[in-house]
């Protein structure tokens, strides 16, 4: 997959050298950019050639020609219905639906989001593999953002950890917890399971904001704000102030007559494009089985 890569030189970038520009502007790495030079055109200075040592100009127009060198995958192309909410030339911002798995993995090798990415990917000419920033469980619905480069996936996932990318969550969690509030305890695998977390003190750093929008005495709404983001953050913050989301097997109780699945949906993410520098959001709606179930448990309930 190629991608070229231009920008116009601002008067308070004249006389920086091009290799300046490509690193902290562009922020392209040193390994990159050596890999640009070998490629013919792959560095133009107003439309010729150009050594990274020279100096730029006010008003000069800088390229540079990004090919990626796809790794083979392994991973089954499947053709089927992928909710696409975004999609550019080096994003893919998709709405999954639950129970899917992100991956393939033993007894899904090819019904999982990326065996769909794959078969979307192939039916386009698309020479890209999955590349997911944000992941989510199987049992969680809503964006993921995809990356189509390693430069792109590189930068959003520099992003990611920090607070410039920004995800909230809706779920529905069990009891009528604090109106709102901050969840700040660490998590750390449990013993003798390779799933399972927990909140221990000597685990990594957790932060969870939380705000309840709907509130029943046996179950209410959330928006959930991550200001890190864990493995099942949101299921074991949400379990340890004693309000576990409904639905969840692991940390909570199991009733499939209200839900078949955890209770938790990727509403909002919002970040800065890794290429344009334009601030995106997105936003999906609630599925069809949590909004069955807000409905059922709060026919009467006020807004929070």
């Amino acid at each position: 997959m190629q991608r070229r890569l231009e920008t116009i030189i601002s008067p308070q970038e004249g006389g920086k050298t091009v290799k300046d520009i490509l690193i902290h502007k562009l922020q392209l790495s040193s390994r990159l950019i050596k890999k640009c030079k070998r490629y013919n055109g792959g560095i133009l200075l107003n439309g010729q050639p150009v050594y990274v040592t020279a100096q730029v100009c006010s008003g000069d127009r800088l390229s540079v020609l990004i090919e990626s060198e796809e790794e083979g995958s392994d991973i089954i192309p499947v053709q089927g219905n992928l909710n696409i909410v975004y999609e550019d030339e080096d994003l893919l911002v998709l709405n999954k639906p639950a129970p899917m798995p992100t991956h393939p993995s033993r007894g899904h090798s090819d019904d999982s989001l990326a065996n769909l990415v794959m078969g979307y990917y192939l039916s386009r000419s698309i020479r890209c593999v999955f590349r997911p920033v944000n992941r989510l469980d199987k049992d969680t619905s809503g964006l993921l953002l995809a990356a189509k480069s390693p430069h792109a996936h590189n930068l959003l996932n520099i992003q990611l950890h920090s607070r410039d990318f920004e995800r909230e969550y809706l779920a529905v969690v069990c009891g009528s917890p604090p109106q709102q509030g901050t969840v700040d305890v660490p998590i750390a695998r449990a013993e003798n399971s390779i799933i399972t977390r927990k909140a221990d003190p000597f685990g990594k750093r957790a932060v969870t904001h939380y705000k309840t929008l709907l509130k029943g005495e046996d179950f209410s709404l959330m928006r959930l704000k991550l200001e890190t983001g864990r493995t099942h953050q949101i299921r074991v913050h949400m379990a340890h102030i004693g309000h576990p989301l409904a639905g969840d097997f692991l940390y909570g109780k199991e009733d499939k007559r209200l839900i078949t699945r955890t209770a938790l949906h990727s509403w909002r993410i919002r970040f800065t494009h890794p290429i344009t520098r334009q601030n995106l959001e997105f936003k999906a709606p609630l599925p069809e089985d949590m909004l069955n179930l807000i409905k059922k448990i709060h026919p009467k309930s006020k807004e929070g």
